[in-house]
């Protein structure tokens, strides 16, 4: 499984519409509205590195109203919990 955070500025008036459009993307598992540098956060699990390549240069550069993203790619989870089996890419 290929996990990556997207951080995403976003026009100020558009941050709901935009969420929701991210949402609703297959592998986007989470969007976040956050305080600070970026307006939103969205969480994307996929089955490989392809997969995400293609969601995040393709599919998200779809989303209007998006202004800037930075991606943080996850080498390694940490966790008590079962990730693989939460979020099964098979």
């Amino acid at each position: 499984m290929a996990v990556a955070i997207v951080l995403i500025n976003v026009v100020a008036q558009e941050t709901n519409r935009v969420a929701e459009d991210l949402s609703s993307i297959s592998g986007v598992s989470e969007v976040y509205s956050v305080a600070g540098n970026y307006d939103l956060v969205a969480v994307v699990r996929v089955k490989d590195n392809d997969a995400l390549a293609e969601l995040v240069t393709d599919q998200m550069r779809r989303v209007s109203g998006i202004t800037r993203t930075e991606t943080l790619i996850a080498f390694r989870a940490y966790s008590r919990h079962d990730l693989n089996s939460l979020f099964d890419m098979n």
